[in-house]
């Protein structure tokens, strides 16, 4: 167990570190944090609902703080290329980011003119509606995502750095929470990237 906190540490630190400068991006996962932890009560409500919010709001702001304003040079505060924390990232990178959001997209696009095509990652009582069908197949589609990457760590790394991620996907809502509530108050005051002083004193 206390391996596997270690190991989940290591893994919220450099996430942090390397991935989230712009005091933009930040804010924007502090909006996706909270519509997460919204999307995690209505789960247990609405399943539609909570992935039409899921997706549509918290994972559309958080991906669109690292597409769009997270910088790309050179990391001065961690002496890393943007290259090399796309290499050594733990889940999922901008490349298998695209991958991902490409088969979201085509989701609706396959159930408002195939939706047969998806009827088997669907419960056939969500199959009444086009919303309803879109909503299930999302939900299956961020519950796949999950195992796929968890898969993967496991044979490239081990269970225990696989398990680790999965927490801190789960829990991240709660941490980003944490983490990010003060960055709309210092993008108010002009400050576009976090100067990171606690990284750099580490």
């Amino acid at each position: 167990m206390k391996e596997l906190l270690e190991t989940l540490r290591v893994q919220r630190w450099d996430d942090h570190r390397y991935y989230h400068h712009s005091r933009i991006n930040q804010s924007l996962h502090l909006v996706s944090a909270l519509s997460f932890l919204a999307s995690y009560v209505l789960l247990f409500i609405n399943p539609v609902i909570a992935a039409l919010l899921a997706w549509l709001v918290s994972m559309t702001t958080r991906q669109a703080g690292h597409f769009f304003f997270e910088p790309r040079g050179y990391d001065h505060v961690n002496k890393a290329t943007h290259e090399h924390k796309e290499i050594i990232k733990v889940g999922y990178n901008l490349h298998r980011k695209i991958v991902l959001l490409s088969i979201w997209a085509a989701i609706p696009v396959i159930a408002y003119f195939a939706p047969q095509y998806l009827t088997w990652a669907v419960p056939e009582a969500y199959e009444d509606t086009f919303v309803r069908m879109v909503g299930m197949a999302w939900l299956f589609l961020g519950v796949a995502g999950l195992l796929f990457r968890a898969t993967q760590l496991f044979f490239k790394e081990d269970f225990k750095s696989a398990l680790a991620w999965v927490i801190k996907i789960l829990t991240d809502p709660f941490h980003d929470v944490l983490l990010y509530y003060r960055s709309p108050f210092y993008l108010m005051k002009g400050e576009l990237i976090d100067p990171m002083p606690h990284v750099q004193s580490h």
